[in-house]
């Protein structure tokens, strides 16, 4: 089935995405599209044409604007950066009523006062890793030993879920998270390992709850009654990939430029540790996390975006890195300035797919960097940035491994 799409181009249309940048760097062609064409028409390697958002203002407007919907792009062969298309079961692609209820469930578990009643579990949790980092000497890979474990322990631990599963959820998010990397035939396989797993710890909770998040989703209702299975699968699916996929590469991501330039940026929060709520914040802004764009959404009437009118039925993506290096946002934005005053980054989104785990996330990588810069103040690079491995094919940036030494 294939949606319709309204549009003609209008003007030069751009292949995207513009290069093969699997580590921090940002194509220049982001910047030169701010300045010249912020709503720019660009050809996207799966489904065709749609229209690409780099500024920070237009991505703020878009993420909050009802008209642009990540339902309507669901199940339909539109313009996009992933192989595969939304789910219209799965909690992005949903109604936007069914996606609000849901959330306002799952939310509970997620907000700042129940996450500062964990973060002592989240320190402890960080030391016991670097204890066991610091026994073992260096050379060591920080994203085996703490960048990938924190998050999934975390996580794990909230759910009620045994780390020594995590290659079952792991090997999932990998094939979730490939752009090229993996067949069809592999990502269905891994979905079908994961869904059964989920579903025998379901049966599991609902035959014998425990004090956890996941026997609480089992027992959850609202004004719409319970959890259906399916909903219920979902979410507890989506938070064991969301919880610790995407940490785990900020973290490693974050380490890697505060050690990279002499070490200044990690020399800094030795020398002030009150720095790193912040430096967090600034290096949420700095380092990409999608290796091009988030998902599509699709118009589902006429829009006018800065000063472009998108029509009924075209697609729109958004760049949250270029929206987040907007030069009319943020003075200096390719610095990396840890302590920042004024930063309104938008990392984690906007608008009603704003980042539910942002908390918790905030929480890992404070917890990580005080640690590290109080624990391990010669840590350095083992390797120079330059010659480190980043993964291919995939949808999100995270580097295969970061060896440091101490």
């Amino acid at each position: 089935m294939t949606c319709p799409h309204a549009a003609a181009a209008v003007g030069t249309v751009r292949a995207y995405p513009f290069g093969d940048h699997a580590d921090l760097r940002l194509d220049p062609a982001y910047a030169e599209l701010r300045a010249t064409s912020p709503v720019a028409r660009v050809r996207m390697p799966h489904g065709g044409e749609a229209w690409l958002l780099t500024r920070h203002s237009d991505v703020k407007k878009a993420s909050a604007d009802p008209r642009l919907s990540m339902h309507a792009a669901a199940d339909w062969d539109v313009p996009r950066a992933a192989p595969r298309a939304l789910d219209s079961v799965g909690l992005m692609g949903m109604p936007s009523e069914s996606h609000a209820r849901l959330r306002r469930l799952v939310s509970r578990a997620f907000t700042a006062r129940r996450v500062a009643a964990l973060r002592p579990r989240i320190a402890e949790i960080t030391h016991h890793l670097i204890d066991d980092l610091i026994a073992d000497g260096g050379p060591a890979d920080l994203v085996a030993r703490l960048a990938l474990p924190l998050p999934t322990a975390v996580i794990c631990e909230m759910l009620g879920i045994p780390r020594t599963d995590q290659h079952i959820f792991r090997s999932f998010t990998e094939a979730l998270m490939s752009a090229s990397r993996f067949t069809e035939e592999q990502v269905a396989q891994a979905a079908e390992e994961y869904a059964d797993y989920l579903r025998g710890y379901v049966a599991q909770r609902r035959a014998h709850p425990e004090d956890d998040l996941l026997s609480a989703l089992v027992e959850a209702r609202d004004e719409d009654g319970r959890l259906s299975e399916n909903e219920l699968l979902m979410l507890t699916g989506g938070m064991l990939v969301g919880g610790h996929e995407t940490t785990a590469n900020q973290l490693a991501g974050q380490v890697l430029v505060l050690l990279d330039d002499d070490r200044r940026g990690y020399e800094r929060l030795i020398a002030r540790p009150d720095l790193v709520p912040a430096a967090v914040e600034e290096l949420l802004r700095y380092v990409p996390l999608w290796a091009s764009v988030g998902p599509s959404r699709v118009a589902t009437e006429d829009v006018e975006i800065g000063g472009v009118t998108i029509r009924a039925g075209e697609a729109v993506v958004y760049s949250l890195a270029s929206a987040n290096r907007d030069e009319t946002v943020f003075e200096t934005p390719d610095d990396v300035a840890l302590d920042r005053a004024a930063n309104p980054h938008i990392a984690f989104g906007q608008g009603p797919h704003f980042c539910l785990g942002a908390p918790l996330a905030r929480a890992e990588l404070q917890c990580a960097l005080e640690a590290l810069t109080g624990r391990l103040p010669a840590l350095r690079l083992a390797r120079p940035a330059a010659e480190l491995d980043w993964h291919r094919g995939m949808l999100v940036r995270g580097l295969v491994e970061l060896p440091v030494t101490w």
